[in-house]
C-alpha cells in the first residue's frame, strides 16, 4: 500500500515551550479554553511559536451510491449532481462561506452517477477577490465510476479501487496552495456509508449510529435501520480499514481519507467538517493514526451517530451548533475560531512585555 509518511507533532520541548509562552499571555491560566488548546495544536504543527495561516482551501468531494437503490435516502440520486452544479454556479451553503472567509473551493467528481458538465466561466461565482486564492469554484474530475455499487449486494468496491480512490485524494492535495485545507461531500446516501464505517471501525453498535440523514420519516427510518443491519451483516468480517473502505464506503469518502492523509504529509492544517468527513477521518487514522494530529475537528453535527463518532476519534469539537448540512460548511463556519487562535499566539501580549502583575502563587 503506498501511502504518503507522516510524521507526529508530538515534541516535548517544543511543547513545553509553547504552553510557556501560552501561559505568560496577559490573561489568567486556561482562560481562554479550548481556543489554547487549538493554539497549542496549531504551533505544534507549524512546529513555531507563530503561526501563519495560508491561502485556506475547501474541497468537497462528490460521488453517488449504488445503496441510494435501497431507499435510504429522503431524495433521489438525481439531488448529487444538481447540487454539485449549484456548487458550482456558486449556490451552495459553502461556496456563501467560501466567499466569507476567502477560502479557495474545488469541487471534485470521485464518482457522480451522472458526468457533471463544465460551466462557462460566466455562470460560476466568485470567491473572494482579497484572499490569494483562485477567484471561481474549480471543477477536477477524478471519476472512479457512476457511483459506487450496491452495497446490500456485495462490496461498494474492490480494496484495488479502494486504494486507487485514497491516491487520487492524495493527488489532489498536492495540486493545492496554502497549508489549510477543509474537507466537506455530497452525495445521496452517504450517510448510510458513514454509519457503516463507524460501527464496523469500532466498538459501537449500529443500531445507536443511524441517523435521519437528510431528513428521513419515522418509517423511512426504520426502513433504513433494516437495510443497513443487513448490509452489516453480509459484510462483518470487513474490519480493517481499507476492507472496510470497500466494503461499505463511497467514492467521496475514500478520496477525501486520501487527502487527509496527504495534507497531513505536509503539515497543513486538516480542518474536519461533520459525520461524513469525520468517518472519512477514522478511515485515514486507521491507515496512519499520526494523521490525527492535524485534524482540528471543527463541529459536532445533529447526525445520530457523530457524538459516538467523536467521542471514538476522542476528538472535542470546536461549535456544537445542531448543524447537518455536510458540504464543509461547518469547518467554515468554525475558520474564525482558527484565526483567532492563532492571532491571539501571535500578537496577545505576554505579562512581562505589557508590564501587567500576574497572579502571586499560593502557599
Amino acid at each position: 500500500m503506498h501511502l504518503p509518511a507522516i510524521a507526529s507533532t508530538a515534541n516535548p520541548s517544543l511543547q513545553a515551550s509553547l504552553l510557556h509562552q501560552i501561559d505568560h499571555k496577559t490573561k489568567p491560566l486556561g482562560a481562554l479554553g479550548q481556543i489554547e488548546t487549538l493554539a497549542l495544536q496549531l504551533g505544534l504543527i507549524q512546529q513555531s511559536g507563530r503561526i501563519e495561516l495560508r491561502q485556506p482551501q475547501v474541497v468537497v468531494f462528490a460521488a453517488d451510491h449504488g445503496l441510494a437503490d435501497e431507499g435510504v435516502s429522503a431524495y433521489p440520486q438525481a439531488v448529487t449532481v444538481q447540487m454539485v452544479l449549484n456548487m458550482l454556479q456558486g449556490g451552495a451553503a459553502v461556496n456563501v462561506l467560501a466567499r466569507q472567509h476567502g477560502f479557495g473551493m474545488t469541487v471534485v467528481d470521485a464518482g457522480v452517477a451522472t458526468p457533471i458538465p463544465a460551466l462557462p466561466a460566466s455562470a460560476t461565482s466568485p470567491t473572494s477577490p482579497t484572499s490569494g486564492n483562485d477567484s471561481r469554484t474549480r471543477l477536477l474530475s477524478h471519476r472512479m465510476g457512476p457511483g459506487t455499487r450496491n452495497m446490500a449486494h456485495g462490496p461498494a468496491m474492490t480494496e484495488a479501487q479502494a486504494l486507487a480512490t485514497l491516491q487520487q485524494g492524495m493527488a489532489v492535495v498536492r495540486e493545492l496552495p496554502g497549508n489549510v485545507v477543509a474537507f466537506g461531500e455530497m452525495g445521496i446516501g452517504n450517510t448510510s456509508s458513514a454509519s457503516l464505517l463507524l460501527a464496523a471501525l469500532s466498538d459501537v453498535p449500529l443500531e445507536a449510529v443511524v441517523g435521519r440523514g437528510t431528513g428521513l420519516s419515522d418509517d423511512q427510518l426504520t426502513h433504513k435501520q433494516r437495510v443497513l443491519h443487513k448490509v452489516a451483516q453480509l459484510h462483518a468480517a470487513a474490519r480493517a480499514p481499507l476492507a472496510a473502505l470497500a466494503a461499505v464506503g463511497g467514492f467521496e469518502i475514500a478520496m477525501m481519507a486520501g487527502a487527509m492523509l496527504q495534507a497531513a504529509s505536509e503539515r497543513r492544517v486538516v480542518l474536519v467538517d461533520g459525520f461524513i468527513a469525520g468517518a472519512a477521518s477514522l478511515v485515514a487514522r486507521g491507515l496512519n493514526p499520526h494523521c490525527a494530529d492535524y485534524m482540528v475537528y471543527t463541529h459536532r453535527s445533529a447526525e445520530a451517530g457523530h457524538r459516538l463518532m467523536l467521542n471514538q476519534l476522542q476528538a472535542q469539537p470546536l461549535l456544537d451548533l445542531g448543524m447537518r448540512l455536510g458540504e464543509g460548511s461547518g469547518a467554515l463556519v468554525a475558520w474564525p475560531l482558527v484565526q483567532s487562535a492563532a492571532l491571539l499566539m501571535n500578537e496577545m501580549a505576554s505579562f512581562e512585555s505589557a508590564g501587567v502583575s500576574q497572579a502571586s502563587a499560593t502557599t
